[in-house]
């Protein structure tokens, strides 16, 4: 059973959840079938919103603001508008693609970047997106000028003695020693200052950095109150662990997390909101890639120049070296810009239990377009296919076509149980739609069950998120 999502966009509901590996082999069968070699990424719906479910569970308290940076899929913003989430923005363009496109009310978004672009921020008072944070006098003058009326949360810097992914403070965030300073500038400015907000740094490893985050909040949250403004809100940005191989676990951080809240904010009257992108998203897509070139070079043998040599001898051990179809300058820009490391799997079908070192490498001209250095496989050929697993976050959002290599084929699937607990509309009575699927040259009306689903009976799709969208009836084919 499939579900146009818009877009371009289709589901394939499961009725039951499967495998990683089992969804990777169906869709390089399809591959195969269809003769086509591109790379392709699988969205499991499922496991974002389980994790909005996990969520909730863990930090009741806590409102999450998704960070649209991480990754702005259409069907991944989709989900989270309709499971009611909010959203946090860095720019015009994001605004618009969780905003505009998708009907989200500006009190569910936050414009969470300190310095921002004089006309971003015109634009973001036109639209009513007024919660917005600072970290400088400089921005608060721009404020003033262009949206005096805005909802201002501070952006305090938290201590830096803490390991995470990525290190934020390097770029934003004040002193909390000079928190006081700025709001008494956002007084004399006349501005509203309603809330204080930190981010530890990406991918946080040590829940302890929460922690005393917090307690430099309320710091600056009681010298704000003492100034006379109306604080209403917390903002402990983001950090929060995406994936089970990260160094701590989510509800690791949750517990230290909520002790906190408790003993520095326990005033419910508080609004609490969170900016998790990586959360959500990283273990939701995998990444297939086809190998597209091999060569075979000696470990310990080189050039004059350091290049490893091709055809090794019966005395040396070989080295395999694999180029496939995406690389750091598509969706392993991770590498390079998240910090990350990235683990392969080869599909249940690839035979040969001895392995070998080997290299993986992607499809430009460039020499940095590496992906693994060094790791162990059984030796593949070339038409072989690969998967990365927790490829979601910051990945095809800063993903590149350089050398014209084109990005992957994107395919969603979720098992119909899941779906249920946020479409609970979609039976077998009736559909709705908010656009019509596009209909390839010389395709009929009568063929749009084969297109969109496996029988007409699987046809009977939900299109829109409520009654209010236009009422189609039933599947092509039944009487109304």
């Amino acid at each position: 059973m499939k579900h146009y999502y818009g877009k371009n966009c289709v589901v394939e509901l499961n009725k039951s959840d499967k495998s990683i590996a089992a969804v990777v082999q169906e869709k390089i069968t399809l591959h195969e079938g269809e003769q086509r070699d591109e790379a392709f990424i699988i969205g499991d719906l499922g496991d974002i919103i389980k994790k909005y479910e996990r969520w909730n569970a863990a930090l009741p308290r806590v409102r999450p603001f998704y960070a649209v940076k991480c990754n702005d899929d259409h069907a991944v913003l989709k989900l989270l508008v309709d499971m009611g989430l909010s959203f946090d923005c860095a720019s015009k363009v994001r605004r618009d693609r969780e905003g505009t496109s998708l009907g989200v009310d500006p009190e569910r978004i936050v414009y969470a970047n300190p310095c921002k672009q004089t006309s971003f921020i015109k634009y973001a008072a036109k639209k009513h997106v007024s919660m917005m944070t600072f970290d400088n006098e400089d921005e608060l003058h721009k404020i003033k000028a262009f949206y005096p009326d805005a909802q201002l949360i501070l952006r305090i810097l938290p201590q830096s003695n803490f390991k995470v992914q990525c290190e934020l403070g390097n770029k934003f965030g004040c002193n909390p020693k000079k928190a006081r300073y700025l709001l008494e500038a956002a007084k004399d400015l006349g501005l509203n200052v309603m809330g204080i907000s930190f981010h530890v740094g990406s991918g946080c490893e040590e829940a302890e950095a929460f922690a005393v985050a917090v307690q430099q909040a309320r710091d600056a949250f009681d010298a704000a109150l003492q100034l006379g403004f109306d604080m209403t809100m917390l903002d402990i940005g983001g950090g929060f662990p995406g994936q089970s191989s990260a160094p701590i676990s989510f509800e690791e951080i949750a517990l230290v997390l909520n002790e906190a809240l408790d003993r520095y904010f326990p005033d419910t009257n508080v609004d609490i909101i969170a900016e998790p992108g990586r959360y959500f998203v990283a273990s939701a897509f995998t990444l297939g890639v086809n190998i597209i070139a091999k060569r075979i070079v000696a470990r310990d043998q080189h050039g004059d120049n350091d290049e490893p040599l091709d055809y090794p001898t019966a005395n040396d051990e070989p080295v395999m070296m694999y180029y496939v179809n995406d690389g750091v300058y598509g969706s392993f820009n991770c590498l390079l810009y998240d910090h990350a490391t990235v683990q392969v799997s080869v599909p249940d079908d690839s035979d040969g239990d001895v392995t070998y070192t080997s290299s993986i490498w992607g499809p430009t001209c460039d020499g940095l377009d590496c992906i693994l250095e060094n790791t162990s496989l059984p030796e593949l050929r070339v038409g072989n296919w690969l998967y990365f697993k927790d490829m979601g976050a910051y990945t095809m959002s800063a993903a590149s076509t350089f050398n014209g290599m084109p990005p992957p084929r994107r395919f969603y699937n979720c098992s119909l149980e899941t779906w249920h607990t946020v479409y609970p509309e979609l039976s077998h009575k009736q559909r709705y739609i908010d656009s019509i699927p596009h209909m390839k040259a010389g395709r009929h009306l009568e063929e749009t069950p084969d297109i969109l689903a496996t029988s007409p009976t699987d046809a009977f799709l939900f299109f829109g998120t409520s009654p209010k969208d236009a009422h189609l009836g039933l599947a092509y084919g039944v009487e109304n």
